[in-house]
């Protein structure tokens, strides 16, 4: 499948440096018609590495970006990381607490931002004391008290040596949804990665002369590995700045890509809208399209209505641990199971004193490698709770699911504060600290209810204070600035008091049952009514 040796996948820096070395002028990264050559995005990393040495980045030090998809998140990730230092990709739609909390916890001194995000730090200026620089893309409207502001195109601080990293150094901090408590940073080492890149390819078979796409941002893990996964081939990948149903079809057919890789709800979205010139023309062109979810229903009508030869791709993961079952396209599975284990990692499931439970028995999903570093290396600034998650050496994922008598694997339920919206993992606790704010606001629990598309929408059941008044559609516009578009609750409901058990914990599960009820303010729907105070 490849023309690089699996030794030189090991580390970002190297695997960078081979493709450059063998493929100066091949067309590595398309950014909706922008491209960039190994050797021309080399050059432009070199500039930026060279740069941030100036500023004192150092080996171990983490970066923060906070980029929109396109050459500078790519250059940004590159130079980062050939440095030696640690890339925190952070998504760009935080703002407030969910903002505050992941630059703050990783401690970065340096952040690399769209002119657009940069009043977002500004507004938590005071309580990032460690941050210091922030280069900026594009003009900024106004300045940050105590922050220096540098252009991210004027900076140029000449040659710097590649770094030397091991397979075992953390390349990235990446972020992942807490469940009862803020989001923890997921240690990523460069063989983590680099082993997650590899097995992306060999799910989709593809091949150096392919064009792999995604629309997806390079904040999320798997924009990150289908962009290196091109680059240990030597191929190219194209990427679209940001995903639209209107503008799908012109630019599979102005790239050329083949090998296309999405999330569901875009297949959905894609498979719903009216046929297009555009669409007709790239007839047959796909050679494989993958996405989860993707039922059957959707694979056929995928194949017969666009020609694509091979679709669908399921699994299970989490950030802790890639992809530890995995399927290739096109494999027959058995209704409902997600695949198989693969030879990255040995999956199991435990009962709740850790013993192996028999084939069919649902259980809680526990996961061990069976190569070094490729699961993450710890949460970061948190040795206990990575201690913990290690129970008996064994990664606990909070997850239940079962495998039957062949060795397929089923997922069973989530952790149960856990929520996915339309790709994006979610905090429940955060959307909850960020709406207890509100001065009318006593209590909150934030949680899942299904949604259209798949994955989750998200519901806020909150009890107002003593004699406080407030509406669901103001308590929504309150929230705008406060909160990601994404993580926004699209249901709002008040209640006298939350169901709770003896020792007083919210039985969220009881609110995921009940779901949208009669008194459910959806702000799809929206009505002008001011819901009741707390008696």
């Amino acid at each position: 499948m490849s023309s690089f040796s699996s030794s030189r996948r090991s580390t970002i820096n190297e695997t960078f440096r081979e493709a450059v070395e063998r493929h100066p002028k091949r067309v590595f990264l398309d950014f909706s018609g922008e491209k960039f050559t190994y050797g021309e995005l080399d050059h432009e990393v070199q500039r930026l590495a060279g740069g941030l040495h100036a500023l004192n980045v150092r080996p171990g030090d983490r970066v923060v970006t906070i980029l929109d998809t396109g050459p500078d998140a790519l250059i940004s990730w590159l130079a980062i990381n050939r440095l030696g230092a640690v890339t925190v990709p952070i998504n760009t739609a935080y703002k407030g607490d969910f903002l505050r909390h992941q630059v703050g916890d990783a401690g970065a001194k340096l952040c690399i931002a769209e002119a657009a995000y940069v009043p977002n730090l500004s507004a938590i200026r005071s309580e990032l004391p460690a941050l210091e620089h922030v280069l900026h893309r594009g003009t900024v409207a106004s300045g940050a008290s105590g922050l220096s502001h540098i252009d991210l195109h004027r900076l140029d601080g000449g040659h710097v040596r590649t770094a030397d990293v091991a397979p075992a150094d953390s390349a990235m901090l990446l972020y992942t949804s807490g469940t009862t408590g803020p989001s923890k940073g997921c240690k990523v080492s460069h063989s983590y990665i680099s082993d997650l890149s590899r097995r992306v390819a060999g799910f989709s078979f593809t091949t150096p002369e392919d064009i792999s796409w995604t629309p997806l941002p390079l904040f999320h893990i798997y924009a990150i590995a289908v962009t290196l996964s091109a680059m240990q081939m030597g191929g190219t990948a194209s990427l679209m700045t940001k995903f639209s149903v209107s503008k799908f079809w012109p630019e599979i057919q102005r790239s050329k890509a083949n090998v296309l890789y999405l999330l569901g709800a875009m297949a959905v979205m894609i498979a719903s809208a009216p046929e297009t010139a555009e669409e007709k023309a790239c007839f047959g062109q796909i050679r494989a399209l993958l996405c989860a979810p993707c039922p059957p229903s959707l694979q056929r009508k995928l194949r017969e209505r666009f020609g694509v030869v091979q679709s669908g791709s399921v699994g299970y993961g989490q950030t802790e641990a890639g992809a530890m079952i995995t399927t290739a396209i096109g494999e027959e599975l058995p209704e409902a199971s997600a695949g198989t284990r693969n030879d990255t990692f040995d999956v199991r499931i435990f009962d709740e004193n850790d013993e192996e439970l028999p084939p069919n028995q649902v259980g809680e999903i526990v996961v061990r490698p069976l190569k070094p570093h490729v699961m993450f290396s710890g949460y970061w600034n948190r040795d206990a709770s990575s201690f913990s998650a290690a129970a008996n050496y064994w990664h606990h994922t909070g997850d239940f699911g079962k495998f039957d008598e062949n060795g397929f694997f089923y997922f069973v339920d989530r952790k149960k504060d856990y929520l996915r919206r339309r790709g994006e993992n979610i905090s429940s606790f955060e959307v909850e600290q960020t709406l207890l704010k509100h001065p009318a606001v006593g209590e909150v629990a934030v949680h899942a209810v299904p949604a259209d598309l798949a994955e989750d929408d998200i519901k806020a059941t909150i009890v107002l204070r003593e004699n406080a008044r407030l509406s669901a559609p103001d308590l929504h516009v309150w929230a705008i600035d406060r909160i990601p578009k994404f993580a926004l609750p699209r249901y709002i409901e008040f209640r006298p008091e939350l169901p709770k058990n003896a020792v007083g914990r919210v039985l969220k599960y009881q609110l995921r049952d009940e779901g949208v009820t009669a008194s459910t303010w959806d702000r799809e729907k929206p009505v002008s009514a001011t819901l009741p105070q707390k008696s």
